[in-house]
């Protein structure tokens, strides 16, 4: 066994087969003994594992019972792979196909731990941790909240969540849930496809709308009167160019779309100029109509130069309108500015203390600092006070994040003059928010939490994701009930394709994920395990396959067309069942695996984390971990 992250931290490995042919059977028959000690033994863990379903509980239950009658028998033979499945109850593993078992995954954030929160009507930022960028909200007045971000090239597209008082939210779909609404995704770099959605409601004819660009495809909209239901194939918008449109219902009934645009006669004075734009939109051909006009040069302040004026959004209040957008780029210069105006289409006025949302001046030393922060929306509750939604990011010692760009919330203030504002001088962005008079219930999105999945349902749960499009035919539920399937692939995460990579965001810096494989691969192409994923040229792939000495189980960095062997270790027990475990401690991660015996064997330690940040890859996206099962 070797290990380039670390030597001193990886554990050594010895071969149990070295001598002769009856000593090796008698070590096996020596491992499967204590093997089923221990199993016996977790079988009340069995029973109170109380996020895995009743009929597979009481299958597992059965399993070890025969095993029970057969401990005897097993203790006088010896059993190949093959057959060790069929001793254990355990299911048939097919060809080029892993089973995962579960799949666990547990937050351990310092911060939550060392700031609890002070009474019931407390939450914690980000409401949405984790890579949820580009927030938007709307509500029909109703008491009835939504929340839409950007998912980028993962499939499916915009998670829709719904609260009815803005502090407890839940997930109640995908916006874009069926491959026509995600059109030419194959071939685009993760951080292409959709971009910054934003949802709002017409009450004028009880519509919700949610408009976006598909990078690979343009502007379009879709549509719905439920959105809890289905919603609508794509309306494109051929004329509407640019990026991050976003649609404003006036109380007059008329509608006008908003977005970000080339600079005037696509003639830009500098890298990053570019233009906000407006143009009325007629509801019933479901089009844009009549001229664009340029509602904002540059930004707030054109003197400066200031770069990518983005993310708009129209609001009529008190009798004003304003136009908000994002400023100065998505790192560590972005910000939020707003503007005034008399109509949808009229001259805005920037505000003289722009801009209103930023964390770009403060002191990077800061504890827990929160950076990046911007392109935000607005929302009035039905009680009359205004919060913003917004993405900010959370860096560890301000160097470095794995989590992408998460959602925040904060109330909004008003200036003397009349204007909304977040944060002014050197205002935080506060890590614990009060609402007063709503209660937080237990199962908020935000601070530490554990989620396990045991795959007994009939569909993935609403955090899984693939990569742009379903991947349908290389996963099931139903082919072996209680496991996920997951076939070996010919086509790998570092293609712009759709690899056999199931996944869910990272939401934690430090997080413990594991899982249980059953796995037997026939050849040196098949490998299946954990990758934790950050695009198609930064990954780490913890994997169980073969090499020219037999079965192992290994850790690569897989970079720009290579892989880097991180650690390797033989596998000559003739067993199918592997867990896996990776433990990140923010700024490293340790690689865990455990075979017959149940007891975790350290694989690798002190990988470094920031090789799947964007401070190193770049992009929009956060890092997401997964099963992946492929050929190459």
């Amino acid at each position: 066994m070797y290990c380039n992250a670390n030597k001193d931290s990886c554990n050594t490995f010895e071969a149990r087969c070295n001598s002769t042919k009856d000593a090796c059977i008698m070590q096996r028959i020596y491992i499967r003994r204590h093997f089923l000690y221990l199993r016996l033994k977790s079988v009340k863990e069995l029973v109170n594992y109380n996020t895995r379903k009743t009929m597979k509980q009481k299958q597992k239950l059965k399993r070890w019972s025969g095993v029970l009658i057969a401990l005897g028998v097993l203790g006088s033979s010896f059993t190949s792979c093959s057959s060790i499945k069929k001793g254990n109850d355990l299911p048939v593993v097919g060809k080029s196909v892993a089973l995962f078992d579960y799949f666990n995954y547990k937050g351990e954030d310092d911060v939550y731990i060392s700031n609890p929160l002070p009474g019931d009507d407390y939450f914690y930022n980000p409401i949405l941790p984790g890579w949820y960028s580009d927030p938007s909200i709307c509500t029909n007045g109703e008491g009835d909240y939504f929340l839409a971000v950007s998912t980028f090239t993962y499939y499916p597209g915009v998670p829709l969540f719904h609260s009815k008082d803005l502090v407890n939210w839940k997930q109640v779909g995908h916006i874009l849930n069926r491959p026509s609404q995600l059109v030419n995704m194959e071939g685009q770099h993760v951080s292409g496809g959709i971009f910054a959605p934003a949802i709002s409601y017409n009450p004028h004819n009880k519509t919700y709308y949610m408009v976006t660009t598909n990078v690979g495809a343009g502007n379009f909209f879709v549509k719905t009167q439920d959105p809890f239901g289905e919603w609508s194939d794509p309306i494109m918008l051929p004329e509407v160019t640019g990026i991050d449109p976003s649609f404003f219902f006036d109380e007059d009934g008329k509608a006008y779309l908003v977005n970000n645009d080339d600079a005037p006669d696509n003639k830009p004075e500098y890298s990053g100029h570019r233009t906000i734009r407006v143009q009325e939109f007629d509801v019933n051909a479901d089009k844009t109509v009549g001229p664009r006009k340029i509602l904002v040069n540059k930004g707030a302040r054109p003197e400066d130069k200031p770069i990518w004026i983005e993310g708009p959004h129209l609001y009529k209040i008190n009798g004003n309108y304003f136009l908000m957008s994002a400023e100065g780029g998505t790192a560590g210069w972005h910000s939020e500015v707003i503007f005034r105006g008399d109509s949808p289409t009229g001259k805005f006025i920037p505000w003289k203390n722009n801009p209103i949302l930023t964390q770009r001046q403060l002191d990077a030393e800061r504890p827990n600092p929160v950076t990046c922060a911007g392109h935000a929306d607005l929302v009035q509750t039905r009680e009359g006070d205004w919060w913003a939604v917004f993405l900010a990011c959370r860096p560890i010692n301000n160097t470095f994040e794995n989590l992408g760009r998460e959602t925040f919330m904060m109330p909004v203030k008003w200036s003397e003059d009349g204007f909304p504002y977040m944060t002014q001088g050197d205002d935080l962005v506060p890590v614990i928010v009060r609402r007063e008079g709503v209660k937080r219930d237990e199962s908020a999105t935000f601070g530490n939490f554990e989620m396990n999945d045991g795959f007994d349902g009939q569909t993935l749960g609403m955090e899984w994701m693939t990569l742009r499009a379903p991947a349908t035919g290389l996963y099931s539920l139903s082919q072996t009930p209680g496991y996920l399937t997951l076939k070996c692939d010919s086509v790998s995460a570092s293609e712009k394709k759709v690899p056999a990579f199931i996944c869910r965001r990272l939401q934690h810096h430090k997080f413990e994920c594991s899982t249980r494989m059953l796995f037997c691969p026939q050849s040196k192409a098949e490998q299946a395990g954990i990758l934790l994923f950050k695009d198609e040229k930064h990954q780490y792939f913890l994997a169980v396959g073969r090499d020219d000495q037999g079965e192992c189980i290994s850790l690569r960095q897989i970079g720009d067309g290579e892989s880097k062997m991180l650690a390797s270790v033989r596998l000559d027990d003739g067993g199918v069942l592997t867990d896996l475990k990776v433990v990140s401690r923010g700024t490293h991660y340790d690689f865990y695996y455990a075979r017959q015996e149940a007891v975790w064997n350290v694989l690798c330690r002190n990988v470094d984390a920031g090789y799947l940040s964007t401070a190193t890859a770049g992009g929009f996206t956060g890092t997401t971990i997964g099963m992946y099962a492929t050929l190459k």
